[in-house]
């Protein structure tokens, strides 16, 4: 899961961008990147590392210009080498750069395509490369030094025919202008905004969430319909286009239940609203199938959490108290590579208040249960502070199957439900007893918001990939990509075999 943003602006937009990836560090710790264009050349840093780390003064002073795209990443099918942070570059036709967020189900096939047909060398693990060069030949292909909107809007065109997964990506082409679209799916998010400068000048901006837009003063259009392209030139002219053949919107549910902030509206729901809505459909599950349940305080496991567990402490009339203080300066285990360094964070991620477990029988909330590891540890740390008896609730249904569309948990034998009953994971975490949320009630509380969404990716949960092309062969490949140990050796080699990236005042 990465985040994205691009802005055509009419005064300087590098700080804009900075504040902008800020406000989307959630969506990934694991590199930054911002390119500019001044003077017809592109301005560029990006390294690994925070937003805050990434970007000193320096930095900024050279990434000049009215319009640039950012990104910040953590990584799914590459690996974590900075040789992978973005935006990508490509000098033909023009000279292009791609920030993406999302995952390529055929990247393997098109890096093939690409340089057999086209003779496009990719030259990292990066499937936003691939899709940066498929987009660069179909460009190409138009044979002119000046492109029309239609041309932007036939390239992409031909790029959903090719391409395969979820994506939504902004591409910056000298020239010419800001370039957005988004998959026919519509499985990654992207917000279209604008505002008017003091001369009463519109300016543009695409964003992963609609909390990008508000921190630096653009309102929400609307969002970017599932394959739509948005282009807007380097003056500020907006062209919007459908270039999909059947557009269908199936966006992914996860987004509500843990990656987008709270105060981000995505597809016209309220991801607060939208996890109230969870709260109280999982508390009335409570009610149901445990009627005997003694509890005597509701506990959220931070952050995400906090506002599912407040709505199922007010639908079960139980008190509501928050036991676990959380260091903010650890970033999120789940998105953290390795699941060694995922197990050693948790005890610094959060401590217990005794206080409010000694002797009491608590019901910790936490917004999903993917590997097991993190619920193990903090139910032991409940019991540890004395609690009497720990029950666990997750705001999601059970995570049985691989993600493939830009989640980093793909290979089942890590996921703690896949294969077994909701009895076996109690016991494996330790829990007293589990509840998990039902698919439908969990649909139906995004839906409430928007009754538009008829479907959502959900494959997560029950094996059913919207874009019908993944396979056993296909998952099997994604696992060898994405096993931790693997994941280490090809960091090793592309550290001592690829070309260094040059970054602009690096």
């Amino acid at each position: 899961m990465c985040g994205i943003v691009g802005i055509v602006g009419t005064t300087p937009v590098n700080q804009a961008l900075y504040d902008a990836l800020t406000v989307l560090q959630h969506r990934g710790q694991d590199a930054a990147g911002i390119v500019t264009i001044d003077s017809g050349n592109f301005r560029q840093r990006k390294a690994n590392g925070l937003v805050k780390d990434v970007f000193e003064v320096r930095h900024m002073q050279r990434l000049k210009g009215h319009i640039g795209i950012g990104h910040v990443r953590y990584p799914t099918a590459g690996s974590s080498s900075a040789a992978e942070a973005q935006p990508f570059y490509v000098n033909s036709p023009y000279g292009m750069v791609l920030a993406h967020n999302g995952n390529l189900t055929n990247a393997k096939e098109l890096k093939e395509q690409q340089f057999k047909v086209a003779r496009r060398h990719i030259n990292t693990t990066s499937d936003s490369e691939v899709l940066l060069n498929v987009l660069a030949h179909e460009l190409d292909l138009c044979d002119k030094m000046a492109l029309r909107p239609e041309d932007i809007f036939s390239a992409v065109r031909k790029v959903h025919q090719q391409i395969r997964g979820a994506y939504a990506v902004v591409s910056l082409v000298i020239g010419h202008g800001l370039i957005g679209f988004r998959d026919p799916n519509g499985i990654r998010p992207l917000i279209l905004g604008r505002r008017v400068d003091e001369q009463g000048q519109v300016e543009y901006m695409l964003a992963s969430e609609s909390v990008a837009l508000d921190a630096i003063g653009f309102e929400t259009v609307r969002d970017v319909a599932p394959g739509e392209a948005i282009y807007i030139t380097e003056q500020g002219q907006l062209f919007s286009e459908q270039c999909a053949e059947n557009p269908q919107m199936s966006s992914c549910i996860f987004e509500y239940v843990y990656f987008a902030r709270p105060d981000s509206c995505i597809d016209k729901v309220s991801v607060y609203a939208a996890r109230l809505n969870m709260g109280r459909k999982l508390g009335q599950k409570i009610a149901r199938e445990w009627e005997d349940l003694d509890v005597d305080v509701v506990i959220p496991i931070p952050e995400t959490s906090c506002d599912v567990a407040l709505e199922i402490a007010h639908t079960l009339d139980l008190p509501y108290r928050q036991g676990f203080v959380k260091n903010r300066y650890i970033g999120r285990t789940f998105i953290m590579p390795g699941q060694t360094q995922r197990k050693k964070s948790v005890r610094r991620k959060l401590n217990a208040i005794s206080s409010e477990f000694k002797g009491k029988k608590v019901l910790l909330v936490d917004d999903s249960i993917v590997r097991g590891t993190t619920s193990e540890q903090i139910i032991q740390m409940a019991r540890e502070a004395g609690a009497a008896k720990v029950y666990f609730a997750s705001a999601a249904p059970e995570i049985r199957f691989p993600n493939v569309y830009g989640i980093d948990m793909p290979t089942a034998n890590e996921l703690i439900a896949h294969g077994r009953e909701v009895e076996e994971v109690c016991k494996l975490i330790g829990a007293d007893g589990l509840i998990f949320q039902d698919l439908e009630d969990l649909e139906a509380a995004v839906r409430e918001i928007n009754p538009e969404l008829r479907h959502f990716e959900t494959s997560v949960f029950n094996g059913h990939y919207v874009t019908s092309d993944v396979d056993q062969s296909y998952l099997d490949h994604l696992n060898a990509m994405r096993s931790d140990d693997n994941k280490a050796v090809r960091e090793w080699q592309e550290g001592t075999s690829n070309l260094e990236i040059f970054n602009e005042g690096s």
